[in-house]
């Protein structure tokens, strides 16, 4: 909308249903971690105290529920002017769409300050986190959606160009480059100072005193992110499906070990007391996160699955005298 790009605008539906799925799992993962049923009351205006604006988690819960309700909005409002026959406003349309892309930054941005603020893990406590954070959101969620409208236009009528798709590639190619490059300026900030505080970065890439069970994890999300950036960045890979599919897998893996193991674990390793304790996850902890991802799985499924007909005009309502189809 912002560049008038017509093969992107026609597409932008399913990326704000994607949107409604993943901040569902966002809010999700929320509640889990908040571990308590009586800690929601931290979460809850007006019955509850959410220490607003001195919580970041006060914070957190508008940002989600604030960019929930943008994109519910925005979908269901195109979505019932197709299902009668109408053309939506741009007037309403556009000025929510373009305040959504501030609005989606300050999600991750948020995200970032819940770790950036903690003084006494300096690992988290960088102030290159929330750039790294956008970026990497700007790397895996186009290459989810760029295998989603594969996807989609496989499975049904609906028409979505080529340009469209690799338009979204040439941008997660720069996006990762950027990612790349603030992970270059931390390896050199963290390896080059050789401060006591290296002892996390260390322990992620090389091992500290022995412990070393994230190190292949780790320099298999370099090699994948690199190979993907190499792949996104050339025109006839990206222009190519079976490369840019491959990328595109690459990225979402890279990504995820990068902000999942790479981010929340190092963190407290060392502890505060110089302690070295390995996690992993238990079995409760993979059932709950695994549940949480089906949940975001079905939701999308479903309002794609509704969007679908609409989309195409199979599914169009008329009035209470006409007949529906």
């Amino acid at each position: 909308y912002i560049y008038n790009f017509k093969p992107i605008k026609e597409i932008v539906l399913f990326s704000e249903l994607l949107a409604v799925a993943a901040i569902t799992m966002c809010i999700m993962f929320v509640v889990v971690d908040m571990g308590r049923v009586d800690r929601l009351l931290h979460v809850l205006p007006l019955i509850g105290t959410m220490n607003f604006p001195s919580s970041l988690l006060a914070w957190d819960i508008i940002v989600l529920n604030g960019y929930l309700a943008l994109n519910l909005f925005i979908s269901f409002y195109a979505l019932y002017q197709m299902a009668h026959n109408r053309e939506y406003s741009l007037q309403i349309i556009k000025p929510l769409i373009i305040l959504s892309i501030p609005w989606a930054i300050s999600i991750h941005t948020v995200t970032a300050f819940l770790f950036n603020g903690l003084s006494a893990r300096p690992f988290w406590n960088a102030s290159i986190l929330a750039p790294r954070f956008l970026a990497s959101a700007f790397c895996s969620g186009p290459a989810i959606m760029m295998i989603i409208f594969q996807v989609i236009r496989k499975v049904s009528k609906i028409e979505i160009d080529n340009k469209a798709i690799f338009k979204i590639a040439e941008l997660v190619a720069y996006a990762m480059g950027i990612n790349l490059f603030l992970l270059a300026a931390e390896f050199f900030k963290e390896f080059y100072s050789g401060s006591v505080h290296l002892a996390p970065m260390e322990y992620l890439y090389f091992g500290l005193h022995g412990h070393t069970t994230l190190v292949p994890w780790m320099w298999t999300a370099m090699i994948f992110n690199i190979t993907a950036f190499i792949l996104f960045i050339s025109p006839a890979t990206r222009e190519n499906f079976l490369t840019l599919n491959l990328a595109c897998v690459l990225i979402c893996i890279g990504v995820y070990i990068e902000k999942g193991m790479g981010l929340s674990v190092p963190g407290f390793v060392p502890s505060t007391l110089g302690e070295i304790y390995e996690y992993s996850p238990t079995l409760i902890e993979k059932l709950v996160s695994l549940g949480i991802w089906s949940t975001g799985a079905l939701v999308f499924t479903l309002l794609v699955k509704f969007a679908m007909p609409v989309y195409t005009g199979e599914v169009r309502f008329y009035s209470k005298h006409g007949a529906v189809r």
